[in-house]
């Protein structure tokens, strides 16, 4: 399939249904940049029940929007009979907000948007997810500066430093900036994104206190009695953002860790896998009312993408170079091949020269990888209670009934039950669907070794130092 960038570009001489379609699209004003694709399908009995065929999806340019890239490019949309437009958002907030007011049918989103949106944090919407993107993906970056004093403090080994690296060698560098009256600021990339929680997470397991949200009285800046104050940076300016001393360190997804290896100006210390090792990172999205207009398409959709996750992590990684050239388009992620390569095949770089193999740095299909687990999502809701995003106590089975609300692995099994029948996909590569109930064993791979059952959130928050927990409450 050849892809086409632009409408100057289009043949649709051979092509009158696309031509049609087309010239329909560029009435209508979708953006030059928008990644068309190709609607020449021959509608089976498989398809014709679809209640849409003509879909637009958004995402942010970051290497795990993999699976939309892949499933237009080897043709598992056209395979479901859906012509699909692609589209890169400027930033999350924008990305959410075209899902809810229907100018998106659905995007690439972070894995606590469909839950924040659901419980009303920020914008209050209903948004479901029935695929998991990608496990792991994110690292946390410091500035050339900042490394450089924390890296008295790391242990080394034949003149390497020891990973994990953790926020214990950061703890003196934070301390020094709050002797000095200066604040120690860094960057994550929203308010309900992993990668807030992630760097939470590591900042709190170094007794570093990256401060609480306080919704009741109206502060949602999250920096009460922070030690370390995070703000919002969109994903391709954390880079820059960073060189310019605004902020000296972040937590986002790839390639912008990598990035800032090959630019000279910071060194990434730490990858999520090991501050949680195989963590649920994006999701596709899309509006309780958008799915349940369209169950035949929405299924559609999510077997597309399962087929897409299958390929990136087929035999090996053997597709990854692949995958890492066409992620390189300037309509996808946009940066070099050479930068995106350094993660998605198998390796990542961590101060410069110092390249190591992090095989599952990366992971779209392996380990259920796709599976919208129950307790993937009360993970991050407990998150949000620590910090105070959810500012009171809610009981046990509370957690579990919004997880449910939310995450809906019922569309995913549906879905992956007829690529089975269908001889695309293989059983033994999925969860046991009849006995399956959506809450992974307890996992205990975690930077601090605290384990996480998933069907006792607050058990789990009462394990923490610093958090919130039991009836706490930030005024």
């Amino acid at each position: 399939m050849n892809f086409i960038k632009t409408s100057e570009h289009l043949d649709v001489s051979a092509r009158p249904l696309f031509r049609h379609r087309v010239l329909n699209s560029l009435v209508a004003g979708i953006a030059a940049t928008a990644i068309l694709l190709s609607a020449s399908v021959t509608v089976n009995a498989e398809t014709e029940g679809l209640e849409k065929e003509d879909l637009k999806f958004g995402f942010i340019k970051l290497t795990d929007m993999a699976p939309l890239a892949i499933a237009y490019e080897k043709g598992y949309f056209e395979d479901e009979g859906l012509y699909v437009t692609i589209e890169a958002q400027a930033n999350w907030k924008v990305l959410l907000d075209g899902v809810i007011d229907g100018k998106l049918d659905g995007a690439h989103m972070l894995a606590g948007q469909p839950l924040g949106a659901t419980i009303g944090f920020g914008t209050k919407a209903d948004i479901i997810t029935a695929f998991s993107m990608d496990l792991n993906g994110n690292a946390i970056t410091v500035s050339n500066k900042i490394w450089q004093q924390m890296k008295e403090h790391v242990p080394h080994e034949n003149g390497k430093p020891v990973h994990p690296i953790k926020a214990d060698y950061l703890k003196p560098v934070v301390e020094k900036y709050k002797d000095d009256g200066k604040p120690f600021k860094m960057g994550m990339v929203f308010p309900v994104s992993t990668h807030n929680y992630e760097l939470r997470y590591w900042l709190a397991a170094g007794d570093i206190h990256p401060g609480y949200y306080a919704p009741l009285s109206g502060d949602t800046s999250g920096t009460i009695d922070a030690d370390a104050l995070l703000s919002v940076t969109p994903p391709p300016q954390m880079p820059a953002t960073m060189e310019a001393g605004t902020i000296y360190g972040y937590c986002v997804g790839e390639p912008w860790n990598q990035q800032a290896v090959f630019k000279g100006i910071g060194v990434p210390v730490i990858t999520d896998y090991e501050i949680w090792k195989d963590n649920p990172e994006k999701v596709f999205g899309v509006s309780k009312e958008w799915a349940e207009k369209h169950p035949n398409t929405h299924k559609a959709v999510v077997k597309a993408l399962i087929r897409a996750a299958m390929w990136l992590d087929e035999d090996g990684l053997k597709n990854r170079k692949e995958a890492s050239k066409i992620l390189s388009r300037p309509e996808y992620v946009g940066a070099d091949y050479e930068v995106i390569a350094n993660s998605m095949t198998g390796t990542f770089e961590y101060e410069k020269g110092d390249k190591r193999s992090v095989p599952d740095f990366n992971v779209f299909f392996r380990y259920n990888a796709t599976y919208p687990y129950y307790s993937d999502a009360v993970w991050y809701l407990s998150q949000m209670r620590r910090w105070g995003q959810i500012a009171e106590y809610k009981s046990d089975d509370w957690y579990k009934d919004m997880a449910k609300k939310v995450y809906r692995p019922d569309i995913y099994a549906a879905a992956a039950k007829e690529l089975i029948a269908e001889g695309k996909a293989d059983a033994k590569d999925f969860p046991n669907f009849d006995k399956e109930s959506g809450f992974r064993a307890p996992q205990t791979e975690f930077i601090d070794e605290v384990t996480f059952d998933g069907t006792k959130p607050n058990a789990y928050l009462e394990s923490f130092k610093i958090g919130l927990k039991g009836k706490d409450v930030v005024k």
